[in-house]
């Protein structure tokens, strides 16, 4: 069987599924050719191509129109809408908390690997803390985006049977095609974007496709540090003359930096953005005035480059091909390698000491600095005196350099045949990685008054001699608290085989897959240098925490298994029933492993993760639905916590965890009219932890940040000259720690997107459209602390969270060509 005739396949049956589970802001309902093309969307595990609603597990996919037409400024946008996942974007462009119904999670997609056409961002998470969305940018240049859980899919190249999100870039045809957008929104974004495809030789199947952007942006929240940068990302495919496969070469070009926003205080009581000093309502405490800080070390000036925020320079280069031979055989393969001069730098919540806002007096108290009547609080660039009344806030930058290359190979070996009234497509084949990555981290402390973007404040106080001493130089307070140097690299070995067989009315899933981990890391340990020793000087201004030459060096390895299955019956054109299983694994964060005194390393056992749902899928001419219910536990997961140390310093604390949870899931896609659409699903879960080693008094408390309770709705209209979606987004009550100590209030994102589009005759067209994110401008909290933990309390006047970030206006130009 051919995969043009494995595509044409595809044009049958249920026109709508494709786009059920996923209520996201889009253009509204398809016309007739439009919906059609939905229907040519693959599903691919080996070989196999089949529509969503031939395949026994859940997918979700997000079309080019949708995506155009869909203001979005992170994955968090984009993903938020996804039936079970829950997607945090407060704190900015990259770096989005993505949770899977029923796991437990950091966010940055730590159980969902993304993907780029196949292709791994990057192939190992927890190397470093950093999310996998740093080093990819989404374009013009997307054809759509997938997101498929479980199922024998997940077993090939980085797998993960909790689910892989997949862009998939746009590749040339015969007849050339390109787009233009501007955007502009408000805080001072704007951003060009262009996409060009067609052929290089048509006669030779010669095809190229290119597309890129150039943003600069003051905002979301505007501290005084703007950001800029641009992608350029493209392909060219040969197509064999004999139709039986394809060579793709894909390349990506990378400078952007972006400004990354972590929790702070807000409100006690109400838990909205708090009214500085000022008077004025503050929405965010990062301030380009600390980007002046500075400081000497044993090895030079240190001067902090927290201007850039998070910041990713670098390319990566893929060739992907795939061939189909006689007698049904064929091979794929992909290969990748990536380089990126990549830092993570932010602002942190709070000193970690007090870390909410404090008076002058109460400054002084918690750190044994006497009095008012012997300290002077002055700003740092003017020299003028704070106001008596006037709050402090104690911050502190974290500054990480994180370059990293990624080397990923994948080759398959395929095999369709017939036996009896069976069609059978197997797979054979392997997956190659070894990642490598530093993590380099400072953390320096500054006081600032608790203004929106605040001036840095200087301190004067007198000991207990009477002698003058100063405790805040130009705004900094303590000079290197932290310093970390740590390289650790990753190899991965897996091989897989799979079969998916299907006759009229049965589909069948199963495949296995066995993987060896072997990780290396290299850390060096610290030292306290003396940079000043002027009595003159606080203890933090006369010393920095640096390296010492001596290096850790350890090793760890495991290998482990995963199996899936699935099956699907077509009880008649109308309803399918599905049910699956997965028993599969994650490898624990390298970055957790601790080493004894002795020298020797802990324990490396994989986090294993069982899942299991059924279901029923319905699609009609202009109704689709489906309802499930999911089972899933997860065992032995090495949980890693950022945590404040007490004394201004973060340290890792690593505590194994088991949790399960169940659920039911329901979408809904439901064509009113031609031009008239709705969409919604729904998942309802409960959770709870089973184990943990490091406070069992934490065993059966429901998981951080998973509400029990995600809702998504939307209107979409379309009649080729205007369109309108209202979409909402709701996110039910959770908590912020596992000690379920602070609750935090279930909250709704609205988004309004509208456009005007008008043809200038052929194929030619333009679109003006307006974007409203956050349309009622809540404030819903998203996290708490994860600084202070299981410590962190409702009390106070001040209650430490991030909140969703405030309403933007976005407008838009797009001319297709």
């Amino acid at each position: 069987m051919t995969f043009s005739s494995l595509k044409t396949k595809l044009l049958t049956g249920v026109t709508l599924f494709a786009v059920a589970g996923a209520a996201s802001a889009q253009d509204a309902s398809e016309k007739e050719e439009k919906v059609l093309s939905l229907e040519e969307i693959v599903v691919t595990g080996t070989s196999k191509a089949r529509s969503s609603f031939s395949t026994p597990v859940q997918v979700t996919s997000i079309s080019e129109d949708q995506l155009r037409k869909f203001t979005a400024s992170s994955q968090a946008d984009i993903l938020r809408s996804v039936t079970g996942i829950k997607a945090e974007g407060g704190g900015g462009e990259v770096a989005a908390n993505v949770f899977i119904k029923g796991l437990p999670s950091g966010g940055q997609f730590q159980f969902t690997p993304l993907l780029y056409d196949g292709v791994a961002s990057f192939s190992t998470f927890g190397l470093n803390s950093s999310a996998f969305d740093v080093y990819y940018r989404n374009d013009l240049g997307i054809e759509r985006v997938e997101f498929v859980r479980g199922g024998v899919s997940n077993l090939f190249g980085p797998g993960s049977v909790a689910g892989v999100i997949n862009y998939i870039s746009k590749t040339g045809e015969d007849e050339p095609e390109g787009q233009v957008q501007f955007e502009v929104a408000e805080e001072g974004r704007y951003r060009a974007d262009f996409a060009a495809s067609g052929p290089l030789s048509a006669d030779e199947g010669l095809y190229y496709a290119m597309s890129g952007y150039y943003r600069y942006d003051e905002g979301p929240l505007d501290s005084g540090l703007p950001t800029e940068g641009y992608q350029i990302r493209g392909n060219i495919k040969k197509e064999f003359g004999d139709g039986s496969g394809s060579v793709t070469l894909y390349t990506q070009v990378i400078d952007d930096k972006v400004q990354f926003f972590l929790p702070f205080p807000l409100d006690g009581d109400t838990r909205e953005r708090p009214t500085g000093n000022d008077g004025e309502t503050i929405y965010t405490l990062q301030t380009r005035d600390a980007s002046r800080l500075s400081y000497q070390t044993p090895d030079g000036v240190f001067e902090t480059p927290i201007a850039d925020g998070v910041s990713t320079q670098g390319a990566t280069f893929a060739l992907a091909f795939e061939k189909e031979l006689e007698n049904g055989w064929g091979f794929n393969g992909k290969v990748k390698y990536s380089d990126y001069d990549h830092q993570f730098n932010l602002f942190l919540d709070g000193d970690g000491i007090a870390n909410t806002p404090e008076t002058q007096a109460g400054f002084l108290a918690a750190r044994g600095l006497g009095d008012l009547a012997g300290a002077s609080f002055t700003f740092t660039e003017s020299g003028q005196a704070l106001g008596a009344n006037d709050l402090l806030f104690a911050n502190r930058i974290l500054d990480r350099d994180r370059p990293a290359t990624d080397f990923t190979s994948e080759l398959n070996v395929t095999k369709t045949f017939d036996a009896g009234d069976w069609e059978h497509s197997f797979t054979f084949g392997g997956f190659f990685a070894n990642a490598e990555a530093a993590d380099d981290n400072v953390i320096s402390t500054y006081l600032g008054e608790f203004n929106d973007q605040p001036r840095l404040v200087d301190l004067t106080y007198t000991d207990e001699n009477g002698n003058p001493v100063v405790f805040s130089l130009n705004g900094l307070t303590n000079a290197g608290v932290i310093f970390s140097n740590r390289e650790h690299t990753a190899k991965r070995i897996a091989g897989y085989i799979a079969d998916q067989f299907e006759n009229d009315r049965w589909v069948f899933d199963v495949g296995f897959r066995v993987e060896r981990f072997v990780g290396d890391f290299f850390r060096e340990g610290t030292t306290t240098a003396v940079i000043n020793d002027d009595p003159g000087f606080a203890p933090g201004l006369q010393s920095v925490v640096t390296g010492d030459g001596s290096f850790q060096i350890g090793s760890v390895s495991t290998t482990e298994w995963a199996v899936a299955l699935g099956a699907l019956y077509r009880l008649n054109d109308n309803v399918n029933l599905y049910g699956n299983f997965s028993r599969g694994f994650f490898f624990p964060q390298l970055r957790s492993v601790r080493v004894n005194s002795l020298g020797e390393t802990a324990s490396y056992d994989a986090e294993i993760i069982k899942q299991a749902e059924v279901g029923v899928k319905y699609g009609s001419a202009n109704f689709a639905a489906t309802f499930s219910a999911f089972y899933a536990e997860l065992d032995n997961r090495a949980n890693v916590d950022f945590v404040n140390d007490g004394n201004g310093g973060v340290v890792e604390e690593v505590s194994l965890q088991s949790t399960k949870s169940y659920g039911i899931e329901a979408t809904a896609s439901y064509n009113i009219t031609e031009t008239l659409r709705v969409d919604a699903n729904v998942t309802l879960q409960d959770h709870e932890l089973t184990q943990n080693d490091g406070n069992p008094a934490l065993i059966g408390n429901e998981l951080r940040r998973q509400p029990n309770l995600l809702f998504n709705a939307g209107v979409y209209y379309d009649d080729d000259t205007f369109d309108v979606s209202f979409f909402q987004n709701y996110v039910g009550d959770n908590f912020a720690n596992d000690s379920n100590s602070v609750e935090l209030d279930a909250f709704s994102i609205f988004r309004l997107d509208a456009g005007y589009s008008f043809g200038f005759g052929g194929e030619k067209n333009a679109r003006i459209g307006l974007g409203v994110f956050n349309l009622f401008d809540s404030q819903g909290t998203t996290e708490g602390s994860p600084r202070q933990g299981t410590s962190q309390s409702n009390t106070g006047n001040f209650f430490v969270g991030r909140p969703v970030l405030p309403r933007r206006v976005t407008l838009r130009f797009n001319y297709k060509f």
